[in-house]
C-alpha cells in the first residue's frame, strides 16, 4: 500500500488557486458533515469527526488545519454551519478546537508515512480522534459537572468513533488504489 496522496485526483503541480479551492472544499466537507446529526444535549452526534479525519489525511498538516480554521471562522460568522449554534463559546467549542489540532496531528502523521499501511493509517485516525476528545471533554466541564462529563461527552460517542475511523480507513484505502 502506498502513501495516501491527492495526485490521482488533483495534479501534483498546484497553483495558489488550487490550494485555496482544496482548503475551501475541506471546510465545506466539515460544514456539511455538521448538518448530519443526531441531537443529544449538550453535544450532538455528527459526521464531523469522519470529515475532519479525511480532510486531515488528504490535505496534510498545513491545508488540513487551514480547512478547519476556515470552517471555524465561517461558523463564527454564520453559526448555522455548526452542529450546535452556540459554536466556539458553547459546550461543543472544545471539540471544534480539537478538530484543528487533530487535523494538524493526523496530517503530520500521514505526511510522515502513516498512511502506507492499514495498521499505521488506523492508528493515525485513532490518535486524531483521541485528540478531539482530549480537547473537547475538558472544555465540556465548563458546562457539565465533572462527575457527568464522560457520560455527556465521551461514552455515547465511542461506538460512532470506531465506525467513523473504520469508514475513513476504507475511504482512504479506496482513494489510494
Amino acid at each position: 500500500m502506498n502513501a495516501i496522496t491527492l495526485s490521482a485526483i488533483i495534479p501534483r503541480r498546484r497553483t495558489l488557486a488550487d490550494e485555496i479551492i482544496l482548503v475551501l472544499l475541506g471546510a465545506a466537507a466539515v460544514a456539511v458533515s455538521a448538518q448530519v446529526k443526531f441531537p443529544l444535549w449538550p453535544v450532538p452526534i455528527t459526521l464531523q469527526t469522519f470529515a475532519v479525519l479525511l480532510v486531515a489525511a488528504l490535505l496534510g498538516p498545513a491545508r488540513g488545519p487551514a480547512s478547519i480554521l476556515t470552517y471555524l471562522t465561517a461558523g463564527t460568522a454564520a453559526p448555522v454551519l455548526f452542529a450546535n449554534p452556540a459554536g466556539l463559546p458553547g459546550p461543543t467549542g472544545g471539540y471544534l478546537i480539537g478538530f484543528a489540532v487533530a487535523a494538524f496531528v493526523v496530517g503530520t502523521l500521514f505526511e510522515r508515512g502513516w498512511g502506507r499501511s492499514r495498521a499505521s493509517m488506523l492508528w493515525a485516525l485513532i490518535i486524531g480522534t483521541a485528540v478531539i476528545f482530549a480537547v473537547g471533554v475538558p472544555w465540556l466541564m465548563m458546562f457539565v459537572p465533572a462527575s457527568a462529563v464522560l457520560k455527556a461527552g465521551l461514552w455515547p460517542f465511542l461506538p460512532g468513533a470506531v465506525l467513523k475511523i473504520a469508514l475513513a480507513g476504507v475511504v482512504l484505502t479506496r482513494i489510494n488504489r
